[in-house]
């Protein structure tokens, strides 16, 4: 069976796999069928409770596919505890349908837009049925500048079926025209080489997304911004500019000693 992909920039075992496993040759030789994820993880299904229904694009992060999803990744050493191991996330399924979404994205890019756009108006009149707001995040585990890539459409969808996008990012310089369009989040990282990209952020009183290693743990303050709870749900748009959004490390990143997670008994 020929592979519709390029799959060459893969890791020799990551193609190994795909060849000899009848499973992932067959969907290395098909585009995917759904795109986006609704409320598949514990974060965003809570905000069914306040209303909102929540898609994910899950795209396999930084280098795992062979083209560079977070181009900061490696300066912000947030690679290794990446969330994109948390959860189901860990299984060899759910990665190899990552990579092949990413393949999709850079190989077929119009038919991928394509069907993320039909996916999109799926995803907001399901909302509507339901009554709720629809909210997508095209960056699951990845870091595009979509704000570039899909602006025109975001804004169509935005206007004609109430979408509300939004992303963590580790990218300060991004230019968004309309917040209420395309909502940023900015995710800090300690390590010393990136504190200039942080202090970038802080100037531009973006809301910063602050993963620490104590559960439940809710300072006042940190770093000169109030506090607000980022685990109780993941509707960040409506969180005030400004803030630090508060997360427990989760999967990986609980292990992370490289900066990236904030252990607040030693204040860093």
């Amino acid at each position: 069976m020929p592979l519709l992909y390029d799959i060459s920039r893969l890791a020799p075992d990551i193609q190994n796999l795909i060849l000899t496993s009848g499973k992932y040759t067959k969907w290395f030789s098909e585009f995917p069928q759904k795109l986006l994820q609704v409320n598949g993880d514990a974060k965003t299904v809570k905000g069914v409770k306040k209303k909102v229904l929540t898609a994910i694009l899950y795209l396999a992060p930084a280098k795992i596919s062979g083209y560079n999803m977070c181009p900061m990744a490696e300066l912000a050493k947030c690679d290794g505890p990446c969330l994109n191991l948390a959860g189901r996330g860990q299984m060899k399924s759910v990665q190899l349908s990552r990579i092949r979404k990413t393949l999709y994205f850079m190989q077929f890019r119009d038919q991928f837009l394509e069907q993320l756009w039909g996916e999109c108006v799926a995803h907001a009149n399901a909302a509507d049925r339901l009554g709720y707001e629809p909210a997508i995040r095209l960056n699951g585990t990845s870091d595009n500048r979509w704000e570039v890539i899909w602006w025109d459409a975001m804004v169509d969808l935005h206007e004609e079926h109430g979408i509300k996008f939004y992303d963590y990012t580790k990218i300060p310089n991004r230019s968004v025209p309309d917040k209420n369009v395309y909502d940023l989040t900015f995710s800090y990282s300690g390590v010393s080489d990136f504190k200039p990209n942080v202090r970038k952020a802080m100037d531009a009183n973006m809301r910063m997304a602050v993963v620490v290693r104590e559960r439940g743990v809710i300072p006042e303050s940190i770093f000169g911004m109030s506090c607000v709870n980022g685990d109780e749900d993941d509707i960040r748009y409506r969180d005030p500019d400004g803030v630090a959004v508060i997360l427990y490390a989760k999967g990986s990143a609980a292990r992370d000693t490289s900066g990236f997670v904030v252990d607040l008994t030693k204040g860093k």
